[in-house]
């Protein structure tokens, strides 16, 4: 296998550190032990200056080989591929994490970052509100039931799912105790707490150089 490379911000404000989607892939081959590097696209002129690899002008996007991919649902799927540390080789594990992967993107994470950017201009009893704490309580009820999304193991799904969770806005947005706890437990792991501690040196490094 290539070297992956995973591509992000030579440098972002202290507000999104540790929260550029770059450490979800940082992340994922900490769990399953894939040789990566780091290469930067510049921060200024951010949205048009690499649309060649990544149309809306947005990071992260993998490199593996010739190929490339965007988003970061896409490049996890195909490390997921690559490890039975973040998906499981049978059939019907693949799919049950796949079906997570999709949830985390598409049932909480579009309702949870709009409403996330709402209450950024003070506005927290948004319109978005009541919708964001029907999903969150539906899945309390489910990872009250299960230590993992898919199957037995930790999948790439809980991965992303954890990365969608651990906004300190959405974990303060009611009480849910299963689901602090399984945040709690996963940003405990070692490959998380790794790829967040290089996430953090990559951009006070690059504080240094544009001083």
């Amino acid at each position: 296998m290539s070297e992956l490379t995973i591509w992000t911000l030579d440098w972002v404000p202290q507000g999104p550190r540790g929260f550029v989607r770059d450490l979800r892939l940082r992340w994922a081959c900490e769990e399953a032990g894939l040789p990566y590097k780091v290469q930067t696209i510049p921060f200024d002129d951010r949205e048009t200056n690499h649309l060649a690899r990544q149309p809306f002008g947005q990071v992260p996007f993998l490199s593996d080989g010739e190929m490339q991919l965007f988003e970061s649902g896409a490049c996890l799927i195909h490390l997921a591929h690559q490890s039975d540390q973040l998906m499981p080789k049978d059939a019907v594990g693949q799919a049950h994490t796949l079906q997570w992967v999709f949830a985390a993107l598409n049932s909480i994470e579009m309702v949870s970052v709009p409403w996330w950017f709402l209450t950024m201009s003070g506005n927290r009893d948004n319109e978005l509100t009541a919708w964001l704490d029907k999903r969150l309580d539906q899945l309390e009820a489910v990872l009250s039931q299960r230590e993992w999304l898919a199957g037995e193991q930790f999948t790439v799904a809980d991965l992303l799912m954890v990365d969608v969770l651990r906004i300190p806005q959405v974990r303060a947005a009611g009480n849910r105790p299963a689901s602090e706890a399984y945040v709690a437990r996963l940003t405990q792991r070692p490959a998380f707490r790794k790829a967040y501690a290089d996430q953090m040196a990559h951009f006070e490094l690059a504080d240094k150089m544009r001083a």
